[in-house]
């Protein structure tokens, strides 16, 4: 059985200390609104205590889908990549950017340098990262994609070309040949309707298209901040699409907080099984704990 633990959203603080220049970009409404509400709603101290308990299922691989920032000052961004380095070493954890990492033109490139060991594929060579990757562990494979771009003030839509979603059905054919458990990771929701029109994911329209023609076994998300379960039609058989909470969430009385999703894949002559569990939060001084269950796929056979 193959272990797969599931972060995203984890908006790392405190914000480092900012220069005048700074603030003259979309990085104003970003501090103001870091300032008046994203701070009073996170706690670091939530996110550790799901990463302790992430270690303490010894997950086989960990994936990270997104807005590991807030800002994406070069500080926060170094910080972030020392953060990753203690979550685990880079070839046990894989990351997909998000659009607080992409805030402002130019950010992407640091965050593809700085990130660059958590977010190479298998085959690539020296460089930036390029997208989308493709990760091979045990049975199953990761296929990384980056719907992360530097957006207008009030806006957070992501988008996806045409190029990338080409690869990507490429690289989702030529793993079911291969007969793996295809994870694919973005960080926007792809199902429509799933993000209001300022945050939704431009050019979803094509990777459902490639789903569709080619399958997957599991998407995951991030950008929505709760956790939600979806299905698009695949090749052979709907696909299980899964939004993750944002992690470092106070609960609060109304809502669970900061949460994360742990997948067992089984492999068993030929044939995928795979069942969630999301840990997290409940309440105001609780603990880590079991919050809901689910069996995702079932006896699913990827072509050879």
């Amino acid at each position: 059985m193959f272990t797969l633990a599931h972060l995203t959203d984890l908006h790392l603080g405190p914000l480092p200390r900012m220069r005048r220049r700074d603030f003259a970009s979309k990085r104003l409404f970003g501090y103001l609104n870091w300032q008046r509400n994203r701070s009073r709603k996170a706690d670091d101290r939530i996110l550790a205590a799901l990463v302790e308990d992430i270690h303490a299922h010894e997950p086989d691989h960990i994936v990270v889908t997104g807005d590991l920032v807030n800002l994406a000052l070069r500080e926060e961004l170094i910080a972030a990549g020392e953060w990753l380095k203690r979550l685990g070493a880079p070839d046990r954890v894989s990351i997909v950017p998000g659009n607080h990492d992409a805030y402002v033109p130019g950010a992407i490139q640091h965050v593809m340098e700085i990130w660059r060991a958590f977010m190479s594929g298998d085959d690539d060579g020296g460089g930036l990262a390029r997208f989308p990757y493709i990760r091979r562990r045990g049975p199953i494979a990761i296929v990384g994609l980056s719907s992360a771009v530097a957006t207008a003030p009030l806006m957070a839509t992501g988008r996806i070309g045409a190029d990338q979603a080409s690869a990507l059905g490429g690289y989702l054919a030529t793993l079911a040949e291969e007969g793996r458990f295809r994870v694919v990771l973005i960080h926007h929701p792809p199902v429509s309707g799933s993000a209001g029109w300022n945050k939704r994911l431009i050019g979803a329209v094509l990777f459902r298209a490639e789903i569709a023609r080619h399958g997957a076994e599991l998407v995951l998300y991030g950008h929505n901040h709760r956790t939600h379960i979806d299905r698009l039609p695949g090749r052979a058989a709907d696909v299980p699409v899964v939004g993750g909470a944002a992690a470092s969430t106070l609960p609060r009385p109304d809502r669970t907080g900061g949460a994360y999703n742990l997948f067992r894949i089984r492999a068993d002559d030929g044939t995928f099984t795979c069942t969630m569990t999301e840990r997290g939060f409940r309440r105001i001084g609780g603990s880590v704990e079991t919050l809901s269950e689910h069996r995702l796929v079932d006896a699913r056979r990827t072509r050879r």
